[in-house]
């Protein structure tokens, strides 16, 4: 039962003190403390603790403090691995449950200790005269109704692992676990047993402050202190930033300080500076982004790269008097570098005190059809059936029972987990509120999700990795490594002036640049000859799904090509929209409308925007704002078609949206991806391929290298280190690219060599390494030896001879043999079997390119560079596939926009319709022949597929 259901139900039973104690867990205590206390209903927390199906003691907290000692005790069994100990040790503000057929018999019991009977046990009592003043009613609430029963053994099935027709009852609650009526006494023969849990019960009670932060409310000795601190540091920061007499940026910062002052989140801003302030000492690189970068201070104390005055972003978005939670600060770090930052501020703020956010994964889709099918009994090729083609596949009892309780279970609570980078820094031990998990990841964890911790007045600090600040950094590193040239990556006003940058943005020339790599937004730049920052920021935010969907991102493209060629919907869309022209491009521009054109205070603005953007739980809360959007632009007299068709621009987009600002962040990092590339592309291109993150494969990437000048080397045992690198312009691919070959040995090549020299042949690299057979074949398939002057055929044979002879000298005969001396036949060994060795071996050719292998010599009539010149007309193409992207139509079928390069190596984009692609469908990885129509959108052209066919290739001569 979800705890609103559980509460609503004891207050049906007219209950007036309930106990929630979950299984090893204590994730819905917040929430069913506050639920009770608005049906006014006494509540008390606690834990169930067992090993397994075995249930061990339940413990009941007297008080908040001993809901804290049962949290301490459950997150030191998981910090541990440690199964939960019986007998239960001492607590000092809990009570301990045992049941009745588990009695200590090591020990008499403690003080605190109890025996809890069941209603179907009160018979026992009479054979048990002695221990009756230890003893309390136990009566567990598992259901809400008989048709919970079935759902609720398939569940215990699914946990075990196991048929449904092999679950135990012992597995499963009681059948009669329901609540009573208050009048149905069954303690009334048993007044000793009905007092003493009506005074164990008086005895407890639990409260949450649920409204005060519980964020760390001080940085340094009080807050006064605190206040100084960050007036100090934003206003040297404004020296670096703005110079000393920008009018604009004192204003700002003075207005900034005084309400994060008034509303006490002076220490947050300073915890936040301070983990920046370590990760930039140990040289990491960071992007601040989402909301944060729309405070001046947080740019003056380098959180944010983000300059708010130059974007005109208001610091409301951020903080308002109105917003009593603290505010919400994202840090992107690189993905070697994140965990290292975590770690300083667990070991800085303690482990006490800090806790990654959990989530709660819950069943959806597929996951739950597979897990009832395997407790039923279905064999794995009806359950990939059931998924696949539910409507053709073999329907029966059975399944049709899965799919009844597939419906019922969708959304119910599956395994907890870990939120993707939040951080939780608490001025009371965690512990207070929840009991803590220890994930692999190996920092203490929440049991509870970000609803809940936002809920109970948490604030996260999200610490995210990604990808592409790996590259940024990586690139620079390279650059000075290759040419001697020391980069100022964060020189951001520099890069958005430079022609060469302005060029890239404006042809889509961003492969591996960050967040503008796809093949949509390089579409989008081109259609929008994209060339400055500000448009980029628009256009990082109408690339969203939402923008598009709605319709709204084509009219944004017309509208920014004719500004003067369209209407606006309203005079205030006019007012608030003039930037965008009209089109909701930010999450601003929704509290902007929802505001200024139907009144809503900034406030419920704002909680719109978070419910629609999946940040708010209250499904009323949510709907009361909704009706009141409605009714408020009627009390102001609007059309009721202009009213829905501003809603619906609302809804389509804002669950889709970016803020301005975080929109503004993403775009500061494309520059630096852009300046790298626009001037060092070979190293730049390596640094993306070692970071393993972006748009495309690899292959994709390569080729990109290639492409700006590049020679491509396959791994060497004397040149190659265990990622790819660069001298001038050869490129040598990592060994790390080698399918199969073991991280150990790889890396153990470059070390070997460092320490003792180059290695002078195959017979001298076994000697010194000792790869093994399997091992050494791989790296002479990949070419790793081919400065031996050798072919891989002879190579091969050597391998088998080195190593054979190797195994016959472990024993040492007692004559020696007169040696035998073989000459080779002439191996041969084609081009075309390298390829397929390459590809086998790295997942793409690296010698010879997807057209060397083709069966027909024709290329296509007409090359990408060339494709405008033919609008309008049907042509044909030949191009190998790099990706494809799946959208469902109005009218729910599929259609397809694919993207190919040609043998030249430039990109062109397809569009596949769904009858086209009925017919002509995808066949996988390969080289196609595309009959189609040149359209153009806005100078972007693209072929509109008729028929397609995926062309042969030459076949391996050695099989």
């Amino acid at each position: 039962m979800p705890v609103e259901v559980l509460v609503q139900k004891a207050r049906e039973a007219r209950a007036e003190t309930i106990v929630l104690t979950d299984i090893n867990n204590s994730t819905a205590i917040p929430v069913f403390v506050d639920e009770c206390n608005k049906n006014s209903i006494k509540p008390v927390g606690g834990i169930e603790f067992r090993n397994g199906n075995d249930l061990c003691y339940i413990g009941i907290a007297r008080n908040n403090k001993g809901m804290q000692e049962l949290n301490d005790f459950l997150s030191n069994l998981n910090f541990e691995n440690k199964p939960v100990p019986f007998p239960a040790p001492r607590f000092s503000e809990s009570y301990i449950i045992y049941p009745l057929n588990n009695v200590p018999s090591s020990r008499g019991l403690f003080d605190n200790e109890r025996i809890g009977v069941r209603p179907a046990e009160l018979n026992r009592l009479i054979s048990m005269p002695g221990k009756r003043n230890q003893m309390v009613a136990l009566h567990p609430i598992t259901f809400s109704d008989k048709e919970d029963i079935f759902i609720h053994r398939n569940f215990r099935a699914v946990d075990n692992n196991i048929l449904l027709s092999h679950l135990k009852d012992s597995y499963c609650a009681g059948e009669d676990e329901f609540f009573r009526d208050k009048n149905d006494d069954i303690l009334s023969n048993h007044k000793d047993l009905k007092d003493n849990t009506l005074s164990l019960l008086n005895d407890c009670s639990l409260n949450f402050d649920l409204k005060g932060l519980k964020n760390k409310k001080l940085y340094s000795a009080s807050r006064n202190d605190d206040r100084m601190l960050l007036e100090k540091l934003a206003w040297d920061g404004m020296i670096y930033r703005y110079g000393k007499n920008n009018t604009e940026a004192k204003k700002r910062i003075k207005h900034e300080l005084e309400i994060i002052d008034k509303l006490g989140f002076s220490s947050y801003f300073l915890i936040t500076w301070d983990i920046v302030r370590y990760s930039m000492a140990r040289g990491f690189y960071h992007i601040g982004r989402g909301s944060g970068a729309n405070s001046v201070v947080a740019y003056c104390l380098k959180i944010t790269n983000v300059d708010p005055i130059d974007l005109n972003l208001y610091f409301e978005r951020f903080i308002n008097p109105k917003r009593s939670s603290p505010p919400d600060f994202d840090i992107d770090y690189s993905w070697k570098e994140r965990d290292e930052v975590i770690d300083y501020i667990f070991r800085r703020y303690g482990y006490r005190h800090t806790a990654l956010l959990g989530t709660i994964n819950t069943f959806r889709g597929k996951s739950i059809v597979r897990e009832l099918g395997k407790v039923h009994g279905l064999p794995k090729e009806e359950i990939d059936a059931l998924i696949n083609n539910p409507s053709e596949a073999n329907r029966n009892d059975i399944t049709e029972t899965i799919f009844n309780i597939g419906l019922k279970i969708t959304d119910f609570p599956n395994m907890r987990s870990i939120h993707a980078g939040g951080i939780l820094i608490s001025e009371e031990p965690i512990t207070c509120y929840t009991a803590l998990d220890m994930p692999p990841k190996g920092f203490p964890t929440t049991q509870w999700d970000m609803y809940t911790a936002e809920e109970i007045g948490f604030e996260k600090l999200d610490i995210l990795s990604q990808r592409g600040i790996g590259h940024i950094k990586e690139t620079a590193e390279l650059v000075l490594h290759n040419r001697g040239i020391d980069v100022d990556v964060h020189a951001i006003q520099k890069f958005k002036k430079d022609e060469k940058v302005k060029a890239y943005l404006r042809d889509g020339e961003t492969k591996g640049c960050f967040y503008v790599e796809s093949p949509g937004m390089r579409g989008l730049l081109k259609k929008l000859k994209c060339d400055n920052y500000t448009t980029l920021v628009a256009a990082s935010s109408i690339i969203r799904p939402g923008v598009a969907r709605s319709g709204m991102m084509k009219q944004y493209i017309f509208r920014f090509h004719n500004p003067d060629k369209f209407e606006y919907l309203h005079p205030i869309m006019k007012e608030q929209l003039s930037e965008t022209f009209g089109v909701m491009v930010y999450q601003e521009d929704v509290l902007k409308i929802c505001h200024h054109f139907a009144g809503l205070d900034l406030a419920d603005a704002d909680t719109l925007r978070r419910a629609m953007s999946g940040k708010y739980r209250s499904k009323q809360e949510m709907q009361r704002i909704v009706d009141r959007f409605f009714s408020l632009c009627r009390e102001r007299g609007y059309d009721e078609k202009l009213i829905n068709e501003v809603w619906r621009q609302i809804e389509s987009f804002a669950g889709y949206s970016f803020s301005k600002a975080h929109s503004a962040s993403y775009a500061v990092e494309s520059f630096q991806s852009l300046y790298l590339k626009a001037h060092y592309p070979l190293e730049f291109m390596v640094g993306v391929i070692n970071n393993f993150g972006g748009f495309y494969r690899t292959w994709v990437y390569v080729h990109e290298a290639r492409r700006y000048g590049a020679t491509i080397m396959l791994p060497c045992v004397n040149k190659s280190v265990y990622k790819t690198t660069i001298y001038g312009a050869d490129i040598y691919l990592g060994f790390i690219h080698i399918i199969s070959l073991e991280s150990k040995i790889a890396m153990s090549i470059e070390e070997i060599r460092k320490a003792q020299g180059p290695y002078s042949g195959l017979e001298d690299f076994v000697a010194r390494v000792n790869p093994g057979l399997e091992q050494l074949i791989l790296l002479i398939k990949a070419g790793a030896f081919r400065f031996t002057g050798k072919t891989k055929a002879v190579l091969l044979w050597e391998a088998h001879m080195i190593l054979n002879r190797a195994k016959h000298e472990e024993t040492k005969p007692l004559f020696t043999p007169a040696v035998k001396n073989f000459t080779l036949p002439q191996l041969e060994h084609g081009k075309v079997e390298d390829f397929y060795d390459e590809v086998e071996l790295f997942g793409f050719p690296v010698t010879m390119s997807w057209f060397d292998v083709l069966e027909t010599s024709f290329r296509g009539e007409v090359t990408a560079r060339n494709l405008c010149s033919y609008t309008g007309r049907k042509i044909r193409m030949v191009g190998h596939l790099v990706t494809v992207k799946y959208i469902k139509t109005i009218k729910n079928d599929w259609m397809n926009f694919g993207c190919f390069i040609d043998e030249e190596g430039s990109f062109f984009d397809t569009v596949h319709f769904a009858q086209s692609l009925n017919n002509y469908p995808f066949k996988g990885s390969g080289t196609y022949l595309l009959l189609g129509k040149v359209v153009e959108d806005f100078g972007f052209p693209s072929l509109e597929v008729e028929k397609m066919a995926k062309l042969p290739v030459k076949g391996d001569s050695r099989y």
